[in-house]
């Protein structure tokens, strides 16, 4: 079977859907871009919303990372709070040279946990572990920053769950560090990061090696077995598929007085 097909029977517990959130002209979609192709595009076009997906052979084993580009400008309130319920891992993007695109990164933090603490039924988001790093992108302006590092280190000071790395996905730096830090803080294989597996295509079959067979591989032999690809022409689920997704995992229903099952609306 090849690779892009595997996604499809990758075990629940292996997809996972990744929401990356800014304000515009951050460098969200050049990061993307560095994760799923190891490019950079100077020209900028604004992302009203892209959806991309990476299919892994990791140990033997499938795995599906479904990853959601939001807009910068949020025109639709009600889809952004349906990408915090449906978003597994987030990263968090602010350029260093932007005060207030920081300012929004520690908003929109703030209402991540506030969303999932409430579809949790929680009272404190104390409680919360949600995988997330806060990225200072365009670190090759230093001589433009008005923010320091210091000072987001101190924001996110004694916080479960979130990392902070500064990046420069138009000079290629620290961009495998962001994949890095979210995937060992959300318990996922390391070898989802770009450095950590080949690059293939789609079609790609390769060895389908067992548990018994692979036992006796080296650390370096197994960390090479691993591979992914972006899967060609992905659509994105519809806002129903999300919204009865989001229902099953926090559970938003209730049975009628005739027997039937209604559901109350998580993004409102």
């Amino acid at each position: 079977m090849a690779l892009v097909e595997q996604g499809d029977s990758a075990p629940p517990e292996n997809c996972h859907r990744l929401v990356i959130l800014g304000s515009a002209k951050v460098g969200k979609t050049a990061i993307v871009s560095r994760f799923l192709a190891n490019k950079f595009d100077e020209n900028y076009t604004p992302t009203i919303e892209d959806f991309h997906r990476k299919i892994y052979r990791i140990r033997g084993a499938p795995y599906r990372l479904d990853i959601l580009d939001t807009s910068g400008n949020h025109p639709f309130p009600a889809m952004r709070r349906l990408s915090f319920i449906t978003g597994d891992l987030f990263i968090l993007v602010y350029s260093i040279d932007s005060r207030e695109s920081f300012e929004e990164a520690i908003r929109l933090r703030e209402q991540i946990l506030e969303c999932k603490g409430h579809c949790a039924g929680l009272k404190s988001q104390k409680t919360l572990d949600i995988p997330m790093v806060i990225v200072g992108n365009k670190a090759d302006k230093e001589s433009e920053r008005v923010v320091e590092a210091s000072e987001v280190t101190k924001q996110i000071e004694g916080q479960h769950g979130c990392a902070f790395v500064e990046s420069s996905a138009k000079k290629s730096v620290n961009v495998d560090e962001v994949f890095l830090r979210l995937f060992e803080i959300a318990k996922l294989p390391s070898e989802m990061s770009p450095s950590m597996h080949r690059r293939v295509q789609p079609t790609y079959i390769g060895s389908t090696s067992g548990n018994n067979q692979r036992k006796g591989m080296s650390i370096r032999r197994k960390m090479s077995d691993a591979c992914g690809t972006v899967a060609p022409n992905v659509r994105r689920p519809s806002i129903r598929t999300d919204l009865l997704v989001a229902q099953t995992r926090t559970g938003r229903t209730k049975t009628s007085p005739d027997g039937a099952r209604e559901s109350k609306c998580l993004i409102q």
